[in-house]
């Protein structure tokens, strides 16, 4: 007898399929992240990579070792060599850790696995798709009529769709951003065959003003001016509503990369620091940075749902002039992608389940808990604060201490496996780089990360350190 393939994950056995399987990766999880004991493994690379590769060998046996071995051996691995940014000292990134209730969304995407790029591969999803951008586009543009948005894999291609979506209404646009910037700006110029952007100065982490009005005043138009909600290095925003009114004086675009802030909006404490964010011609914005998603969970949106005409394609096995005249929804305009993964259901899950007032919480829980390691910074001896956190990033270093030794500290945390701090380098000096995404941080970590620092600062150079 010809033996059975595996089971499939969709119709009405798949189900009975998954059970058993989901136990099994559920074990591996929890066995993995008890092995690792931290916010990831210790060692550095010269450990992890050949433990790793030990522990998955070989990838391709001859003859498979069926499916629960396989999934509790990479699992396992996996999940022990991870840095994991649901422990409170794994705190370098734009990192987020997801929600449960996020993942769990997301393993039913992967179940049904519908492709975003027909009608008849999503009926249901796209559905679903169209209503979460919306959704999201009503909160960037709530007084205009009709805004759209569309899903993305972050930040980066958000923001090469914006350029592009610029290029298309005017041309080859010039676009201008300050230092502070996030570097897919200047990739998507390139990428896009446009000019390279004039950057301005940033000084105190935000676009420099005078130097904004000399450019789109010298500058031959047309102009995009693209402003930063929340930078990767400092969180720091730029002035949104004084860069509208220049754009506006000088009849330039905006373009605002609120990947890291947007979802400020959520929060009536702290939207008001995007104020101007709706004068924005795109808006960028990342729910897998500050929105608790597993990754990818981008988003572009649009004040108005004919700025996503120049996307529009045509390929007559996915949208048929006549399929699409008979009422079969036209998705190729939705992504310069092809197959997509039905990424909006996560999202969705999460807008229906938390609400306003559940993520308005965690927004407000996490900044709170910045603005907390900023206070035990400026009151513990030794140790130097750069600066309040405008959203959830925390710079700061040891009193004294040059560049070298930051750069030491940083490393050696990260192969004992005690902590994930981050980089980043502002007046001219290398700080350690908090990016606080984890609405569970305690007082107690906080307290217990500014301690390893602290003791490290006093012990000697790296390399000579007892693990």
């Amino acid at each position: 007898m010809p033996t059975q393939p595996p089971p499939l994950a969709g119709t009405t056995t798949g189900p009975t399929a998954l059970r058993p399987l989901l136990d099994t990766v559920l074990t591996a999880l929890h066995d993995g992240a008890r092995r690792r004991d931290g916010p990831l493994p210790a060692g550095g690379p010269d450990t992890v990579t050949p433990r790793t590769r030990t522990a998955t060998h070989p990838l391709l046996p001859e003859h498979g070792t069926g499916p629960h071995h396989a999934l509790r051996t990479l699992i396992t691995a996996l999940t022990e060599g991870a840095a994991d940014p649901a422990e409170p000292l794994c705190t370098a990134h734009l990192h987020t850790p997801p929600l449960a209730l996020a993942a769990a969304a997301d393993l039913a995407a992967s179940a049904l696995n519908p492709s975003m790029d027909s009608w008849d591969q999503a009926p249901a999803a796209s559905t679903l798709e169209a209503d979460t951008t919306a959704t999201l586009a009503a909160q960037i543009y709530p007084h205009q009529p009709d805004p759209d948005a569309l899903i993305t894999t972050g930040g980066t291609e958000a923001n090469q769709l914006a350029l592009l979506l610029a290029r298309e209404r005017n041309g080859p646009i010039q676009t201008i951003c300050a230092a502070n910037a996030h570097h897919s700006i200047t990739r998507a110029a390139w990428l896009l065959g446009l000019p390279t952007p004039t950057v301005l100065p940033a000084p105190h982490g935000v676009m420099d003003l005078t130097a904004l009005d000399k450019a789109l005043t010298t500058l031959q138009p047309p102009l995009l001016v693209t402003a930063t909600a929340g930078t990767t290095d400092t969180g720091h925003i730029d002035p949104l509503t004084d860069i509208a009114d220049l754009c506006a004086t000088h009849g330039a675009e905006l373009h605002i990369d609120a990947a890291y802030g947007g979802p400020l909006l959520f929060s009536p404490t702290h939207r008001n620091k995007l104020h101007g964010l709706d004068r924005a011609h795109s808006v960028t914005l990342d729910l897998h940075k500050l929105g608790w998603q597993p990754a990818p969970a981008g988003i572009l949106a649009v004040p108005h749902r004919h700025h996503l005409h120049p996307l529009h394609h045509q390929a007559p096995y996915l949208n048929a002039h006549d399929d699409t005249e008979a009422g079969l929804p036209d998705l190729l305009g939705r992504s310069l992608r092809t197959t997509r993964r039905p990424d909006a259901l996560k999202i969705a899950v999460t807008l229906q389940a938390l609400g306003r007032t559940g993520l308005a919480d965690l927004v407000d829980r996490t900044l709170a808990t910045a603005h907390h390691l900023a206070d035990l910074i400026t009151k513990t001896p030794g140790l130097d604060l750069h600066d309040r956190p405008t959203i959830s990033t925390v710079l700061f270093r040891p009193t004294g201490a040059d560049d070298h030794t930051v750069a030491t500290i940083r490393r050696t945390l990260l192969n004992r496996g005690h902590a994930v701090l981050g980089r980043a380098h502002a007046d001219h000096r290398l700080w350690l780089k908090a990016t606080l995404l984890n609405p569970h941080t305690t007082p107690d970590h906080l307290r217990t990360l500014l301690d390893l620092v602290h003791r490290l600062a006093h012990e000697t150079p790296e390399g000579n350190t007892p693990r």
